[in-house]
């Protein structure tokens, strides 16, 4: 039986951006507009973050901004990151804190999903960071991680409880396996109290494109495309086995389809 009793998805931030940079080789010139999400999920054993969002203070601060958002790499500027968007004020709105938090676990070490690790930890979040062994050890080799965000605000380097390969964080929360976009990627399958389950495909799905049409993301751990593509078939086939629905990581209109925070899924 599922301990699962709440499931919000959490904006926190949006980002302009060429196409291929979600799907291989396809769109290149078309920009799109993406959101950076985190997901929230309340368990009767404690609560669990999928992802934390950028680093507030590298896309607000002036110089920080100019540092890791310069207009080489993101030509079409940084992403867009409002007061209300920081992961602690949505807590808040929930009437609750970074303490409240009891696991993170973070799907891939990318800046836009890791960023917000130290901010959390600054506001008392003393969760554990469930994180691949393989994610961690190929980390230094990704130039879309931003290696300071792996730090606490002293320079120490923030502790992982590493894992390998798939696992169940607690009854109805399953760590799912999806390596390709990085070398430990992770997706997260979620029973829900009432609906049918949801499966978090993180970025080895970024856009409703990558599902049906089997495209690969932009981003490939060592150019391995196939890999991505089998992690793409592997969540279909979960989702068509379980009755899950895939949610996408990035694409806008699907986000706009679901529930406005801070209504939950049940």
């Amino acid at each position: 039986m599922t301990q699962v009793r709440k499931l919000w998805p959490l904006l926190t931030a949006t980002q302009h951006y060429d196409k291929t940079i979600s799907t291989h080789q396809r769109g290149r010139g078309q920009v799109i507009e993406a959101p950076i999400l985190a997901y929230l999920i309340e368990t009767a054993n404690g609560r669990i973050l999928y992802d934390v969002g950028c680093d507030h203070q590298k896309i607000n601060d002036p110089a920080l901004r100019a540092r890791y958002f310069g207009p080489e790499d993101f030509p079409n500027g940084a992403p867009v990151m409002e007061e209300a968007q920081r992961i602690p004020y949505h807590l808040a709105r929930l009437a609750l804190s970074a303490a409240d938090v009891d696991v993170i676990f973070v799907g891939h070490l990318h800046w836009d999903h890791a960023g917000g690790l130290k901010e959390l930890r600054r506001c008392g979040c003393g969760a554990e960071i469930h994180l691949q062994h393989d994610e961690l050890a190929h980390a230094a080799l990704d130039a879309s991680m931003f290696a300071d965000d792996l730090n606490d605000d002293a320079g120490a380097p923030l502790q992982f409880k590493l894992q390998r390969g798939e696992y169940s964080v607690v009854s109805g929360v399953q760590a799912v396996a999806t390596p390709g976009h990085t070398a430990g990627h992770m997706s997260m399958w979620i029973e829900l109290p009432k609906g049918p389950p949801v499966l978090l495909a993180g970025d080895a799905a970024d856009l409703q494109e990558n599902l049906d049409d089997e495209i690969a993301p932009g981003g490939l751990w060592q150019g391995n495309e196939a890999l991505a593509i089998d992690s793409i078939r592997k969540l279909k086939a979960l989702a068509q086995s379980t009755g899950a629905r895939i949610w996408p990581n990035h694409d806008m209109a699907f986000y706009r389809g679901l529930h406005t925070f801070p209504q939950p899924y049940e």
